[in-house]
C-alpha cells in the first residue's frame, strides 16, 4: 500500500508531462524521419543537426525516452547534445509509447499499468529495435567518431539492454547486449527485482554515467534502488563510471517536466557535458563539489 500511495501522484505527473512534451513546437531545423527496422517495422526518428556541423562527421548521440514518451520530448537534452557537437537523434518507440501506457493502464491501473509496459519483453525488444534502426540510419550518413546512448526510465532500462546488464523478462541477446556504443547514460536506471536481476550490470565495461535524485521514486525500492546499477558496476581501471545523485530531483525532472525542473536540467546537461570530455581524454576525474549533487566515481 506503502508503494501505491509514493506512485499514484507519481503517475498522473508523468502522463500530464508526457502530453506537455509531446504538444511542444519543434524547432525548426529539426527533421522527422521515419526508418526501417529489423523486424520489417518503422521507427520515427527527430534528427537535430550538430552545430557548427561542417563537411566532416561529427559524434552521435541517440536519445530513448521513458514508457508513455515520444521522439518530441527530452528536448532540454538533446539541445544540450547539440550545443556540445552531436548530432542527435531522439527515437519514437511506439510499443512503448503513450497509447500503449494507456493500454496497460486501462487494463491493470495505474502503477501495475506502468509496471507491465516496462517489464514487456517484446516493448523492449523492439526499442532495441529501433536503436539498431537509427545506428543504421546514421551510418548510412557518415561513420560518427563517437557514439553515445542516453536514456530516461524505461529508456535508461534500454540503455543498460544494450550496454550488456543481464535481465529475467526474457530479452535475448541480440538484440540485446550489443555494446555498439563509446558512452552510455542511464537518466534514473530501476535497480533489481521487476527487469533486472541482483548484479545484472556487473559486466558492462564502458564508460556509464548515472544520474538520479533523492526523490527520484522507483517501480520497487524508492529512491534508492536507481542507485544499486552504478553500484554494481565493475570499476574497471581507465573507464570512467560516474554516478550523480541530485538533492531534490523526482523522476519527471530528468524528463524536463515538474517542478523544479529549471533547476534540475543545468545539473544534469553540465554534468553529462564534464564527464564526456573526461572519457574524451581518457581520464575522468571528478569535478569540484557541485552545489546540489553527490557525485561518485569508479
Amino acid at each position: 500500500m506503502h508503494i501505491r500511495f509514493l506512485q499514484f501522484p507519481l503517475i498522473l505527473l508523468y502522463l500530464w508531462a508526457m502530453t506537455s512534451l509531446i504538444a511542444s513546437p519543434s524547432l525548426s531545423a529539426q527533421e522527422r524521419i521515419s526508418v526501417p527496422r529489423a523486424d520489417g517495422h518503422t521507427t520515427p526518428l527527430l534528427i537535430y543537426p550538430a552545430d557548427g556541423a561542417s563537411s566532416g562527421c561529427s559524434p552521435l548521440a541517440v536519445i530513448s525516452h521513458g514508457a508513455g514518451g515520444s521522439e518530441d520530448g527530452y528536448r532540454y537534452l538533446a539541445e544540450a547534445m547539440v550545443k556540445l557537437g552531436y548530432t542527435t537523434i531522439v527515437m519514437g518507440h511506439r510499443e512503448s509509447g503513450m497509447s500503449a501506457l494507456r493500454a496497460d493502464m486501462r487494463a491493470d491501473g495505474f502503477t501495475q499499468g506502468v509496471t507491465a509496459l516496462v517489464t514487456n519483453p517484446q516493448a523492449e525488444q523492439a526499442r532495441l529495435w529501433d536503436v539498431g534502426a537509427a545506428l543504421k540510419w546514421a551510418d548510412g550518413q557518415c561513420k560518427a567518431p563517437r557514439r553515445i546512448l542516453l536514456g530516461h526510465s524505461m529508456g535508461a532500462e534500454t540503455v543498460m539492454l544494450e550496454a550488456g546488464a543481464k535481465n529475467i523478462i526474457g530479452v535475448a541477446s541480440p538484440p540485446a547486449g550489443q555494446s555498439r556504443f563509446d558512452t552510455y547514460v542511464a537518466l534514473s536506471p530501476e535497480g533489481p527485482g521487476l527487469v533486472f536481476p541482483d548484479h545484472a550490470w556487473s559486466g558492462i565495461h564502458k564508460p556509464l554515467l548515472v544520474l538520479t535524485g533523492t526523490r527520484d521514486q522507483s517501480l520497487k525500492g524508492g529512491p534508492q534502488a536507481r542507485q544499486v546499477p552504478w553500484r554494481d558496476l565493475p570499476g574497471t581501471p581507465g573507464t570512467c563510471q560516474w554516478m550523480g545523485v541530485i538533492d531534490g530531483a523526482t523522476h519527471m525532472n530528468f524528463a524536463g517536466s515538474g517542478f523544479g525542473a529549471n533547476r534540475v536540467e543545468p545539473t544534469v546537461t553540465q554534468t553529462i557535458a564534464t564527464f564526456l570530455a573526461g572519457v574524451r581524454n581518457g581520464t575522468c576525474p571528478l569535478p569540484a563539489a557541485v552545489a546540489g549533487m553527490t557525485l561518485q566515481a569508479k
